[in-house]
């Protein structure tokens, strides 16, 4: 089977489990500062084949936070307050003539939601999730408006997660399931997730993520963009390890790859995270 590398999760699942099925307590937090890069020259196509591109990055600079209104509830936001898409210059040899680039620099689309504990007190816990995608970003960007810093339509992503921590091991396991309501022509999509991790020491959890993207298929295809990095009819299955460093009980470190088993109308590059995190704790 042929494996490549995937922006996986288009931003919106840079934190798809963050917190799990767990809720945070009233004023505790997860606040964390990340960065979002890729650079592909190849494109995964609607028939899932991979393609040259012109070569085409996006970099994401964003902030994200869960803080415990209640011992229940619990906001969720993700910024992303720069984002940067950017398509090279072509220049051909033999003619000399010269395909000039373009880029696009803009706030990106910031993600609200909360999480409700359903079952806290079990040894699994389930909580259910609602976030709202607000298109803030730019969808035609750039001289020749085919760059994008969103995807220009507000969507609603159902969440339901599962987590059990197998205490005294050091270890966690998270299930996801949920439903993206599209607006703008874009398709509805089933999202699925897995999440096992490991801490060593005390000092670093090695987590492993599994995250798909199903696209039903339903939108109009002329309302909605079906090329670029915010395509419509997006779907994946990806794989995320993820090494994240304590550096005291507070602070700490992340960084992360994705890898990708299959791909339709997404990049086929290397997809990197890194993060600065700090957690509040009463």
């Amino acid at each position: 089977m042929r494996i490549k590398l995937i922006v996986v999760a288009l931003i919106i699942s840079q934190n798809l489990f963050a917190g799990g099925g767990w809720s945070e307590k009233k004023g505790n937090g997860y606040f964390k500062f990340g960065q979002y890069t890729i650079r592909a020259g190849n494109f995964f196509s609607p028939g899932g084949d991979i393609v040259p591109i012109t070569t085409v990055s996006l970099y994401s600079t964003s902030f994200y936070a869960e803080y415990g209104l209640s011992d229940k509830v619990t906001g969720i936001a993700h910024i992303p307050f720069f984002v940067r898409s950017t398509l090279n210059e072509i220049k051909f040899n033999q003619s000399g003539t010269t395909i000039p680039g373009d880029e696009v620099s803009s706030f990106g689309d910031p993600i609200i939601g909360f999480k409700y504990g359903l079952f806290q007190d079990k040894s699994i816990v389930v909580g259910s999730s609602i976030l709202f995608g607000i298109p803030f970003g730019n969808d035609r960007g750039g001289e020749g408006q085919i760059l994008q810093t969103g995807d220009g339509e507000f969507n609603q992503l159902l969440k339901l997660e599962a987590s059990k921590s197998f205490y005294p091991k050091p270890m966690y396991a998270t299930l996801m399931t949920g439903f993206n309501n599209r607006t703008k022509g874009f398709s509805e999509e089933v999202h699925y997730g897995f999440e096992l991790g490991y801490t060593i020491k005390d000092k670093m959890l090695v987590a492993l993520k599994v995250a798909g993207v199903e696209s039903l298929q339903n939108g109009n295809p002329t309302g909605a963009a079906s090329n670029g990095i915010f395509s419509n009819n997006t779907e994946y299955l990806g794989v995320t390890p993820e090494v994240s460093y304590f550096l005291n009980d507070r602070l700490g470190l992340s960084a992360a790859v994705g890898f990708a088993l299959k791909g339709e109308r997404i990049l086929a590059a290397p997809a990197y995270q890194f993060g600065v995190y700090w957690l509040k704790r009463s």
